[in-house]
């Protein structure tokens, strides 16, 4: 049987605090920008930095993620999306080689037999097992019901006692490093995860790519030729299972990724802005340029802002025992990497020609951050996945999902009219208004317009949940204050707001939608009204952060 991730209300605040805090320390002292910068130029994995972190005695990193019942720390995912954030703001090679064991860890978590988790969690507690996650393969790429490896039962008077696991896996993050990976093969009964120690008969590794960015973490394919497993190796005893328990964990999963382009964005951001207070042009400061910061600065804290307040709604979510999230996971990912990638891409712009160099490290953010986009599903299966989602929500709800939604954003609108959230009303109701029209006329038979509604349900949402709790549920996460949030919510709903209208008449249109009067049914002259004050906000943003990052 498939178990769900077991609701955590994870960490106390103080506790949490405590392990950011000691990471920041260690991170200060360890893993400066020199020691960085060599092992990107290297291609090192740091293998004495990840048993450092791994270590019980000290940081015992790993321990976030088990179960207190299985001598972990009992993290929630709250808290590893803080970790998350935190680690991308370091190293996202580095932080990637951690978010490789929880990966490895997750067909535990949500398949395995109860003796089964008690025996793993308790090894890779008190031994810090480096673990993998097997899932990908050349061919299949992230369609894993197209996977080729196969797991033949071994019979011993016709009962099974093992299995022996032949096929390929590839882009393998800790492929070539790991004590510990979990397989998915296909077993007789269908898609199985097996467990797999790195010294097994027939398993070898390759050599590990060279790859654009996070080359502190080690990415390598793996071969298996009849390596054998015992029976007690299959994830909870039973066959066909897989698939199942791959998705069960994607709304965990994309989260932490999705803290990743968070973190990076951010680091990347800041760094632009610092360098914004002391280049001087013309006379002043280029953190004093709305030419600079209304274009390179403030858009990019906005988007980011969005995001990481979708990404703590579907954390609270998850842990409160919710299950599935899938989609919200997709939001919360697509949202956060996209974004992410956006604020490296644009702080080597803010850097001029110091960004395009390795000194700077905004280079190397950026390098880093792309991969966000890809792994753990890229941004156009994200795309897929929250449009084939809230396409069938659509229908089943008659199209008043995202009405009604956006009639709960206008009463908090008339209480709160700071908060942005007349601005996200009017991105939901058009968005309402261009899913509608996809129906009438058919037009999601088009590929590529059922993927440009993923990404305007994700801005949409996104401004939707921002404004929804600015006020009510304010982050500690980042030192910003609730007027300035408010500002870059006001910020994002507009931009959601005239993206939905604007490309959804783009595409509706191109794709032969035959309303005449869209245009007006999208409010197109009220979402443009809307955009009053907005140069007003940015210039406030803009200020707030420049006084936030002054010192940091």
């Amino acid at each position: 049987m498939l178990a769900t991730l077991a609701p955590a209300i994870g960490l106390d605040k103080d506790t949490r605090d405590m392990i950011l805090d000691t990471l920041k320390k260690y991170a200060e002292k360890k893993l400066t920008p020199e020691f960085l910068r060599h092992l990107d130029h290297n291609d090192t994995f740091p293998h004495d930095v990840l048993q450092e972190l791994y270590d019980p005695m000290s940081l015992g990193l790993h321990l976030l993620f088990i179960p207190e019942q299985y001598d972990g720390l009992g993290g929630g995912a709250y808290d590893i999306y803080r970790v998350a954030e935190l680690m991308a703001t370091i190293d996202l090679g580095v932080a990637t080689g951690v978010l490789a064991t929880f990966l490895g860890s997750d067909p535990i978590s949500v398949g395995a037999t109860e003796a089964q988790k008690k025996y793993w969690y308790g090894r890779i507690a008190a031994e810090a097992l480096l673990m993998a996650y097997g899932a990908t393969e050349p061919q299949a790429g992230s369609d894993l019901a197209a996977m080729t490896t196969k797991a033949d039962p071994v019979m011993e008077d016709g009962v099974v006692t093992g299995y022996h696991l032949t096929g390929r896996k590839q882009w393998i993050s800790n492929g070539g490093v790991a004590d510990l990976y979990t397989i998915l093969a296909l077993a007789p009964g269908g898609p199985s995860w097996f467990i797999v120690d790195r010294d097994s008969e027939g398993f070898t590794y390759g050599k590990p790519e060279d790859k654009h960015g996070i080359r502190a973490s080690n990415t390598a394919a793996l071969f298996l030729d009849n390596v054998y497993v015992p029976v007690d190796r299959l994830v909870g005893l039973q066959e066909g299972q897989g698939l199942a328990q791959a998705q069960a964990v994607f709304g965990y999963t994309r989260l932490m990724v999705g803290a990743f382009g968070l973190g990076a964005g951010w680091e990347a951001l800041r760094r632009a802005i610092r360098y914004a207070q002391e280049r001087i042009q013309g006379g002043a400061p280029l953190s004093q340029k709305q030419g600079y910061t209304h274009k390179l600065i403030v858009p990019n804290a906005a988007r980011l802002e969005a995001a990481r307040t979708y990404i703590e709604w579907v954390a609270e979510r998850l842990d409160s025992g919710e299950e599935g999230l899938q989609t919200e996971g997709a939001v919360a990912k697509y949202m956060a990497t996209e974004a992410g990638n956006k604020a490296a891409e644009d702080a080597i712009q803010a850097h001029g020609g110091y960004g395009y160099t390795k000194e700077y490290m905004v280079e190397k953010i950026k390098r880093d951050v792309r991969i966000t986009t890809i792994y753990e599903g890229t941004s156009e299966i994200m795309e897929w996945t929250i449009a084939r989602d809230r396409w069938q929500l659509h229908l089943k709800s008659r199209g008043d999902f995202y009405k009604e939604w956006a009639n709960r954003l206008q009463l908090i609108h008339q209480s709160q009219p700071e908060n942005g959230a007349g601005c996200a009303a009017l991105a939901l109701r058009a968005l309402a208004v261009i899913l509608e029209r996809c129906r009438l006329d058919r037009l999601t038979r088009n590929q590529h317009v059922l993927f440009r509604l993923g990404e305007l349900i994700a801005y949409a949402e996104t401004a939707a949940l921002f404004a929804e709790r600015v006020i009510d549920k304010p982050t500690e996460a980042i030192n910003l204050d609730v007027p300035t949030r408010q500002a870059l919510s006001r910020i994002h709903g507009r931009d959601a707001a005239l993206k939905v209208a604007a490309d959804g008449l783009r595409w509706a249109t191109g794709a032969g939608q035959t309303d005449p009067d869209l245009a007006r049914s999208l409010d197109l002259p009220g979402i443009y009204t809307a955009q009053a004050g907005l140069v007003a906000d940015m210039d406030f943003a803009a200020e707030q952060l420049n006084k936030v990052f002054s010192n940091q």
